[in-house]
């Protein structure tokens, strides 16, 4: 599952690869920016490297399959 979140304030968007299930990564999401007492989103990519927003920085964020690896000159 491909991850990308917006970040506010920042031209650049914060893109990785997760193993988890989109429904998973989707309650994750929405337990983070719905809830008062949580501060950051923590999510973690295929490679285990954990990635830590605040929430209040969140502008957006896009949930997609997995593109596969493209390699060469093919269509």
């Amino acid at each position: 599952m491909d991850v990308k979140i917006g970040i506010t304030d920042s031209p650049r968007e914060l893109v990785f690869a997760s193993e988890e299930k989109p429904e998973l990564l989707e309650k994750q999401i929405h337990d983070a920016l719905g809830s008062e007492g949580a501060s950051v989103l923590s999510l973690t990519d295929e490679k285990g490297r954990k990635f830590i927003v605040a929430t209040q920085k969140i502008a957006y964020v896009e949930l997609g399959p997995a593109d596969g690896r493209r390699v060469g000159f093919g269509k």
